[in-house]
């Protein structure tokens, strides 16, 4: 099988995940969030970390900057940069986050 999207379906305030692909170099999760849903702030100090909305609209905070992206939309999180994505609309909204290289 060559398609590994999810079908996943959060509740308000949810968010789920699923893991795409696990390789010895590359992690890509995928994050569905439900309205209100948010993936912390965090950062990852070795490893740039990606992320593609591909349903909906987030909003993508990255250090002190904040701003709304809608699918298809691409936002690149340099190494140690703080980073994170919330659902403030009434809809499902669906981001994967690539990560590479995988922390040793």
């Amino acid at each position: 099988m060559l398609d590994q999207y999810p079908d996943l379906a959060p509740d308000d305030g949810e968010v789920l995940t699923a893991e795409l692909v696990v390789t010895d170099d590359v992690l890509v999760k995928a994050f569905a969030l439900g309205p209100g849903g948010r993936v912390d702030p965090h950062d990852h100090a070795d490893a740039t970390n990606v992320f593609h909305v591909v349903e909906g609209t987030v909003v993508v905070t990255r250090d002190d900057e904040e701003e709304r992206v809608s699918a298809p939309g691409v936002v690149p999180n340099e190494r140690g940069a703080v980073h994170g994505a919330r659902n403030e609309t009434d809809e499902r909204a669906v981001l994967t986050a690539s990560l590479c290289p995988l922390p040793s």
